[in-house]
């Protein structure tokens, strides 16, 4: 299979970038890396016969791969064209994400992926009801010791 994954790898590479490089990573999958786009494709062997995982990264500042940020299971009897179509979608869905601009600059925030729970700076309704029940609290205690109510 591997050697089938590197004449892919290699047929491929030529569909996706014309500069690209082609190598086998240690666990025996295919690396396509696309110095020019800072973007990298990789093969491995999938879990059925005539099927690929497809993974898709970015290439970082100095030249070291970050971890897949989108994967797909493929059939490789489907053809080139699709097999091309599918890590395409992929290395779009891996595009940079503008990175948040300072307040006050007149751009726009965006919040950072993949951080469930985060939330921005605005107090939520349930703070302000928690905010409000102290202060009655408060208010009635205070309000008994005066012998006011």
């Amino acid at each position: 299979m591997s050697g089938q994954l590197r004449e892919t790898a290699s047929e491929l590479a030529g569909l996706l970038w014309r500069e690209h490089t082609v190598y086998r990573d240690r666990a025996g999958g295919v690396v396509i890396r696309g110095e020019h786009v800072q973007r990298w494709i990789s093969l491995a062997p999938g879990g059925g016969r005539d099927e690929v995982l497809v993974r898709a990264g970015r290439i970082l500042d100095g030249g070291t791969t970050a971890p897949a940020r989108a994967e797909a299971v493929a059939r490789l009897c489907a053809g080139m064209g699709e097999l091309a179509a599918v890590c395409r979608r992929l290395l779009s869905e891996t595009a940079v994400t503008p990175t948040a601009l300072p307040r006050g600059s007149g751009g726009v925030q965006r919040k950072p992926r993949g951080r469930a729970g985060t939330r921005g700076r605005h107090t939520s309704l349930a703070s302000w009801a928690v905010v409000a029940a102290v202060v009655a609290v408060i208010g009635i205690c205070l309000a008994s010791t005066t012998g006011r109510i």
